[in-house]
């Protein structure tokens, strides 16, 4: 695999498979109608796909990437992704608090890539 194509792909399997995730958590919250039971199935069902892409993602990813590094990309992703989702999905507010907190994490995730001091 070419170099750029084996730093590119790790990325946009993740925020695939993290849309994927995102809706198996946390779609249900809008059809609280539904039997629990059945909402385990349909998560558990969506969660499949959400593996046979983190997977790879990360396999391809440890040809570039370290573990932390690919631990820190995953949570900014994820942050990113539920981000959009609340907004889009649950019609959930964004704060101030939420982005300070984000921002955070992702300052955290800077630190992992920009080591060592």
């Amino acid at each position: 695999m070419p170099t750029s194509w084996t730093a590119t792909a790790p990325i946009l399997m993740l925020i695939a498979s993290n849309v994927f995730m995102t809706f198996a958590w946390y779609g249900q919250l809008k059809v609280e109608h539904r039997p629990m039971w059945l909402i385990l199935l349909i998560s558990w069902g969506i969660a499949f796909f959400e593996y046979c892409l983190a997977v790879p993602a990360n396999r391809i990813g440890r040809l570039i990437y370290d573990p932390a590094e690919l631990k820190a990309l995953q949570e900014v992703i994820t942050l990113s992704v539920f981000a959009v989702f609340s907004v889009t999905w649950l019609k959930e507010p964004v704060t101030p608090n939420h982005l300070i907190g984000f921002a955070l994490i992702a300052l955290g995730a800077f630190f992992v890539f920009k080591g060592p001091f």
